[in-house]
């Protein structure tokens, strides 16, 4: 197959099984598997827990005693009957800080199809489709004993694609994905609050504030978050998306022509690099749609392997033990690889957006590959000393049976494996990370008094796991003493991201005020000012400071700021808008960001492109776009006078034909769109008509088509 193919069948002959015998290896014991790896030399994999310890892991966390918990999801892949489900959380522990967990404690069991977890008061928050619960354990005995429904409504007909990877960011809200499927939720602490869809989105929510709401996605296994809060996300081909603009700001108004607001960051493609041969039953399946794609003439290409296809688990590694290069890369597993694949993301200059690529030294290998083909890397963790975990369900096949056709089903054995599971470690060969920290040590400080002032100072931890728990613990105390602290630690810390958590931590305890929003606004890191800009939304008095960012040198604050003064009049935010249209309309994130407001996208902006000639002195193909989608809103959305004020300036641009056609095919699509047309258009036809008696030929073809709606004619559209 390619260059790791003889250790591949090496492995087999180590276990016994010739292909002749049986088309689907034996599982590798625990020490064996281990040596089935080609690891980046740089690092060591030891084993953290296994078999009969742990079963079909698929998350893992740590709470703030340094304790992990891990999600064991043995029903997969199949929905388990009422009452039967056999999904388990369990805790472990490390006592003796060797590295290796120890100790196992049963902390829930008889949970049906559980993916994820999220430490939370003395408790967790559990996904578990259609529910997100809240577990407690009260007695002390390490044993869940309340159970809370805190949401419910989630879609959970498909275990690959159900709410899960539950994520505490920096700006306080508690991020999970949702694949985009169906789901009207609801809140059970707000019984009587409308519930929320969440169809093509992602979900997010706050317990402190009672907040929650549809996020942009959408991710299937795998969410990862930075420093500065931006959202990756994990599809089974599409190993890492980015989430560009929130879904807040995209659903300002209904009239956007598109609310995608996710894309491929890749630039290295579907490529992989694995060791294991693809199984017979994917071989066969791909051999057979070639065959049917051939004959149907079909110009498509579906890979068996060394392409992704079961991409899982994306996480940023935000330790402090790895080499500095390793800081902010996202690890990805590939379940049906077999590997974890390593991306390097850097921002743009000339975008808002982030490009993922592999580093130099993997351009035809991965960061870690397993010959053994029951590898399944579905999920990682960033642990309290730096290491990064890898979470391997260790089953023979992992897939959805439903995919598979019905003949090379009767020799795969599903649940085979469900008595396995492996979790590993991954540290440095030397340095730091071959040192067990004592964590117990450092945390967790006592929440009153000194203490505060601790969990205060944990904000500026090199490693992000702690920064997190400390800000998250702070939020749930809601101790305003720790405020002084945070003040300062905002004012005078020399690292960025100790400043946004200390600002984003007095924004939990409502400690904020405008001119902390302003320091933001004028902070030396583009991250601090791009937070600064959604925090600003809240003064009034912030909006000078807004306007002057929409021209900042970083893509990402500029873009943040065309979304932010969207939030303000039109009357106040629409000659900063036009002037960013101006200058960014060759970006698609500046004319999705600037056209979802209704100052972005109202006549008044519309009048002020046309008065200071900035915009239309040059027929760029950005400019044409952004005024044909902002016709389209206008005329789907049918304000008062819109139509006739946008008929009066494309009236006015006859002379270039790109500019009149670019508005009339706007028109033309929003007036289909606009449920009250016929209101309003009224008048509208005598300035149509005048229109098409200058117009050249293709344009007055669509002032053709306009005239003869019938909406024209005083109907109603349906």
């Amino acid at each position: 197959m390619n260059q790791y193919l003889a250790p591949a069948i090496a492995l087999l002959a180590i276990s016994g099984v010739s292909c002749a015998e049986n088309r689907y290896p034996d599982a590798l014991e625990p020490e064996e598997a281990l040596r089935s790896f080609q690891l980046d030399s740089a690092f060591t994999i030891e084993l953290f827990a296994s078999e009969p310890m742990i079963m079909d892991p698929v998350e893992m966390v740590f709470d703030r005693r340094g304790r992990a918990y891990v999600v064991e999801m043995e029903d997969y892949p199949f929905k388990p009957e009422p009452g039967k489900a056999k999904g388990r959380i369990r805790l472990l522990e490390d006592t003796d800080g060797d590295g290796k967990a120890d100790k196992a404690t049963l902390f829930a069991d008889s949970l049906s199809e559980a993916t994820s977890v999220l430490p939370w008061k003395d408790g967790l928050i559990v996904t578990t489709a259609p529910y997100i619960l809240h577990l407690k354990d009260t007695t002390g005995d390490n044993r869940a004993d309340t159970r809370e429904v805190l949401f419910s409504g989630f879609f959970q007909n498909n275990s690959e694609a159900q709410i899960t990877n539950l994520h505490f960011n920096v700006d306080n809200w508690i991020y999970a994905s949702n694949h985009g499927q169906p789901g009207e939720v609801q809140f059970a602490r707000k019984p009587d609050a409308p519930a929320v869809s969440v169809q093509g989105a992602d979900f997010r929510f706050r317990l402190d504030r009672e907040a929650f709401e549809p996020e942009t996605g959408a991710a299937q296994f795998g969410q990862a978050i930075n420093d500065w809060g931006h959202r990756f996300m994990t599809q089974n081909t599409i190993h890492i998306q980015q989430a560009v603009i929130p879904w807040r700001y995209l659903h300002r108004h209904a009239y956007l022509p598109s609310d995608r607001a996710s894309t491929d960051i890749s630039d290295h493609g579907l490529r992989m690099f694995q060791q294991t041969p693809a199984p017979y039953w994917r071989a066969e399946r791909t051999r057979r749609r070639q065959k049917e794609y051939k004959e149907r003439g079909l110009d498509r290409q579906e890979y068996a392997e060394d392409h992704f296809t079961g991409a899982s688990g994306g996480t940023i590694y935000s330790g402090n033990i790895f080499p500095d290069a390793f800081y902010g890369n996202i690890f990805t597993g590939d379940v049906a690889g077999n590997l974890v694949h390593r991306d390097v993301l850097t921002p743009l200059e000339d975008s808002p957006v982030y490009q993922a690529s592999r580093s130099g030294k993997e351009g035809e290998r991965e960061f870690l590959s397993s010959a053994d083909p029951w590898f399944r890397p579905v999920n990682f963790t960033v642990g309290p000393e730096g290491a990064l975990y890898i979470i391997d369900m260790y089953r023979q096949h992992i897939e959805t049976p439903l995919s598979i056709p019905e003949d090379l089903k009767k020799d795969m054995d599903f649940m085979n494996g469900s008595d396995r599971g492996r979790i590993y470690r991954i540290v440095p060969k030397s340095g730091p990370g071959q040192e067990q920290q004592a964590w117990g040590a450092e945390w967790p400080p006592r929440p009153e008094g000194p203490g505060t002032d601790a969990l205060v100072k944990l904000l500026a931890h090199p490693n992000r796991w702690w920064r997190l728990q400390a800000q998250q613990l702070l939020l749930e105390l809601q101790d305003r003493s720790a405020v002084p602290a945070l003040q300062q630690l905002f004012h005078e810390h020399t690292d960025p991201r100790a400043r946004l958590h200390a600002l984003y931590t007095l924004e939990g305890l409502s400690a904020l005020d405008a001119e902390i929003v302003k320091a933001a606004l004028a902070d030396s890191h583009p991250g601090l000012r791009e937070h600064g800009l959604i925090l600003a939304e809240r003064f009034p008095e912030c909006l000078p400071g807004i306007k002057e960012r929409t021209a900042d040198p970083s893509p990402r604050v500029a873009l943040q700021a065309c979304l932010s003064l969207g939030e303000f009049p039109a009357a106040e935010a629409a000659p900063a808008l036009s002037a960013a249209a101006a200058r960014y309309s060759e970006d698609r994130w500046f004319r999705m960001a600037i056209l979802s407001s209704d100052a972005g996208s109202s006549s008044a902006l519309l009048g002020l492109l046309d008065r200071d000639k900035v915009f239309f002195a040059e027929a760029k193909p950005g400019k044409i776009r952004f005024l044909e989608d902002l016709s389209f809103i206008m005329a789907a959305r049918g304000g008062e006078g819109e139509i006739g004020r946008l008929l009066d300036v494309l009236s006015g641009l006859n002379a270039v034909e790109e500019w009149q056609l670019a508005g009339l095919r706007g028109l033309e699509k929003g007036l289909k769109k606009n449920q009250h047309a016929a209101a309003s258009v009224a008048g509208a036809q005598k300035q149509l008509t005048a229109m098409k008696e200058n117009a050249k030929p293709e344009s007055a073809e669509i002032l053709d088509r306009i005239l003869s709606m019938p909406v024209m004619a005083g109907q109603e559209t349906k």
